[in-house]
C-alpha cells in the first residue's frame, strides 16, 4: 500500500462514486478502478460495496478510512520537513563557542541566523580550542569560533573580524590617569594572562609583545577564561590585556584603556568548519557570518 493508493482510496471513500473520485483526482475512471482493486487484493479484503449509485464502505474500508488521513498528513509533514532541511530551513546547528567570544560577536551572529531560520535548533557547546578542533573532526559540532587557529587540509578557518585590544586595570590604579597604555607602561607590573592552554592564544601573543618591546613580563596569575581574569583585576591582583568586548562584563572596580602597540593592536576572531561539510544549514550560517564580516570591515577598516 503506497501513498498514491491511499490518496485514491481517500478520494473514493469521500466521494462514494468512481466517476466523481476520478474527476477529483484528474484521472480516468478505469485506472482508478484497477488501483482500488489492487489495493483490496493486497489487503486481502473488500473495502467497498458496489451499489447502483456508487460505492459504500465495508467495515474494513471504514477502518482504513480512520487511518488514511493521518498517514497522509504524516507523509506530507515528512515531505515538508525534508524539503526545509534540504534548504537549510530546519534541523540542527551545533556551535562550538569559547569564553570571550560570547561577549559580543557570536551572540549577534546567532541572533541574526535565528531570526532568518527560526526552525533550526542551535546547540551551543563551550569548548577550548583543542576541544573544538577535535569536535569538528569527530563531527560533534558543525562550526566553531576561536582565535589564532591555523587552517589545515580538513578544516577551513575564516576570519570574522579583528577585535581591538584593551588593558583592564583596577579603577584605583595610577595608570587609569592615562587615555591609552603601551606595553612599556606595564613593565614589571603584575599581569594576569589568559587563556592558560597549550595551543597559541592571547596569552602567548601578550608574551611575544613584551619580548618584542623589551619589557619585563611579570605574570601574577594564569587563568583559563576571561571572566576569571577580569574578576582578579577587580580584586587588585594585576592588569590584563583583553579584547574590547570584555568591557561589556561591567564588573565593578575595573577600568579599561586602549592598548597602543605596533605588534599587538588587535586579535582575530575566526569561524572554523570542515572543508568537506555539504550541510545547507552550515552554508546558510556561513552566509550570515560573511555578511556580518563585510559589514564590520566597512565600519572598522584597518
Amino acid at each position: 500500500m503506497d501513498l498514491r493508493q491511499m490518496r485514491y482510496f481517500l478520494a473514493l471513500a469521500e466521494e462514494r462514486n468512481f466517476g466523481r473520485a476520478a474527476e477529483r483526482l484528474h484521472m480516468a475512471q478505469p485506472p482508478l478502478t484497477r488501483q482500488i482493486r489492487a489495493l483490496e487484493d493486497e489487503l486481502g479484503t473488500p473495502l467497498f460495496i458496489r451499489t447502483p449509485k456508487g460505492v459504500e464502505l465495508t467495515e474494513a474500508g471504514q477502518t482504513l478510512l480512520d487511518e488514511v488521513p493521518n498517514l497522509l498528513r504524516l507523509a506530507q509533514r515528512a515531505r515538508d520537513r525534508t524539503r526545509l532541511a534540504g534548504q537549510g530551513l530546519s534541523g540542527r546547528l551545533e556551535v562550538g563557542i569559547f569564553g570571550s567570544g560570547v561577549l559580543d560577536v557570536i551572540p549577534r551572529l546567532l541572533a541574526r541566523f535565528h531570526a532568518d531560520r527560526p526552525e533550526v535548533k542551535i546547540e551551543l557547546l563551550n569548548l577550548g580550542k583543542a576541544q573544538q578542533l577535535e569536535a569538528l573532526r569527530e563531527r560533534r559540532i558543525s562550526v566553531g569560533f576561536n582565535r589564532l587557529v591555523a587552517p589545515s587540509d580538513d578544516l577551513v578557518v575564516e576570519t570574522v573580524l579583528r577585535e581591538r585590544l584593551v588593558v583592564a586595570l583596577p579603577e584605583s590604579h595610577p595608570l587609569c590617569a592615562r587615555d591609552e597604555l603601551r606595553i612599556a607602561d606595564m613593565d614589571d607590573l603584575p599581569l594576569i594572562l589568559y587563556p592558560k592552554a597549550p595551543l597559541r592564544g592571547l596569552a602567548q601573543e601578550v608574551e611575544a609583545a613584551f619580548r618584542a618591546e623589551g619589557a619585563r613580563l611579570r605574570v601574577e596569575q594564569e587563568v583559563e577564561d576571561v571572566l576569571t581574569s577580569v574578576a582578579l583585576v577587580a580584586s587588585g591582583f594585576g592588569l590584563c590585556v583583553t579584547t574590547a568586548s570584555t568591557a561589556s562584563l561591567r564588573l565593578p572596580g575595573v577600568s579599561y584603556r586602549p592598548l597602543r602597540c605596533d605588534v599587538l593592536r588587535d586579535i582575530e576572531l575566526s569561524c572554523l568548519y570542515r572543508r568537506d561539510d555539504p550541510s545547507p544549514i552550515l552554508a546558510a550560517f556561513l552566509a550570515v557570518v560573511r555578511d556580518f564580516s563585510r559589514e564590520q570591515a566597512a565600519v572598522n577598516p584597518r
